[in-house]
């Protein structure tokens, strides 16, 4: 009865499978099963750490908060690990100029050594430049009928007698 059972389970495909020794499994794969079992572990002993305190009634808030900023660490690594193997699938990613460090599509800034990624372009009302065939060497002209009033505004009469 059990080869039965055995024989009418469908075989997983090679491409549904992503544990290690597949195909589809990937060194940022490792690195994320490696970072989420850390941050687990991280947290266990956390929380252990306050229930210890807890039940002693003495706080260590410098000890609690050096373990909590080493699991933010951990896991703000995990997140971007996760984030680009979110992004591996569209096929969008990057590395960090400054430092090597893996990033997402659409990060500004690096998560391990905050070097900003992408770099702010100036409008085209600032630069003059209003299409792709436009020299980026030309100004805008406004002419000054058209230009906003510069200073304060002068002062309104009431139109009365005073």
């Amino acid at each position: 009865m059990l080869e039965k059972l055995r024989r009418k389970q469908p075989e997983a495909s090679t491409e549904q499978q992503t544990g290690p020794g597949s195909p589809g499994y990937t060194e940022v794969h490792a690195r994320r099963d490696e970072l989420a079992a850390v941050v687990a572990e991280l947290t266990w002993d956390l929380g252990g750490l306050t229930y210890e305190m807890a039940i002693r009634d003495h706080f260590r808030i410098d000890v609690l908060v050096r373990r909590a900023s080493e699991l933010q660490t951990v896991d703000a690594e995990l997140g971007e690990v996760e984030r680009l193997l979110a992004a591996e699938y569209e096929g969008i990613s990057g590395g960090c100029r400054s430092c090597g460090a893996p990033h997402s599509r659409g990060a500004v800034f690096c998560w391990q050594c905050g070097q900003q990624i992408l770099t702010e372009a100036p409008s085209a009302a600032v630069t003059g430049v209003t299409g792709p065939t436009a020299d980026p060497g030309t100004t805008l002209e406004i002419p000054p009928q058209q230009m906003p009033p510069q200073g304060p505004p002068a002062p309104r009469s009431n139109g009365g007698s005073s």
